[in-house]
């Protein structure tokens, strides 16, 4: 035994190989919090005034064509030619997919919008929209939605 002058005994301590995290820990938390803090405040929009140029507008198809599909599944064609004039033909599915396919041979860049009452049968809507892509031969035919209003406050 090894005894020092005091008459102690001298241990010989076992060295521990381990990290104390608890000071990261902490550090940790505080960059938290700051980060918390300063987020709100960064404003990510920057106020630019933007020069006014003369743009051409967007050019509007020559024709355009909404297939409706009706409450009781009844199906309707509505038209605008180029002058604005507006026409609407009840028509049954084989008929309104001939009409149609006339269209898109006169036009191939032809857009056909299909509008579906909200009580209509989701099948009978996607049934229309695939004849009118497969049998019509319409590429641009989509389905035609409406925005949600906004709430009044």
């Amino acid at each position: 035994m090894a005894l020092t002058a005091s008459g102690r005994r001298i241990r010989k301590r076992k060295l521990k190989a381990e990290i104390n995290v608890v000071p990261y820990i902490d550090v940790m938390l505080v960059l938290l919090i700051i980060f918390m803090v300063t987020a709100p405040l960064l404003n990510l929009g920057v106020d630019v005034r933007l020069p006014q140029v003369a743009a051409a507008s967007v050019e509007q198809p020559k024709q355009q064509v909404v297939v409706q599909v009706g409450e009781d599944g009844a199906l309707s064609l509505i038209q605008r030619d180029e002058t604005g004039a507006t026409s609407k033909v009840a028509l049954d599915e084989e008929a309104l997919i001939a009409r149609v396919a006339a269209f898109r041979a006169n036009d191939p860049q032809l857009v056909v919008f299909v509008a579906g009452d909200g009580a209509v049968r989701y099948d009978a809507v996607l049934r229309v929209l695939q004849r009118l892509r497969g049998e019509a031969k319409v590429d641009k035919a989509t389905l035609l939605t409406q925005s949600p209003e906004t709430p009044a406050r």
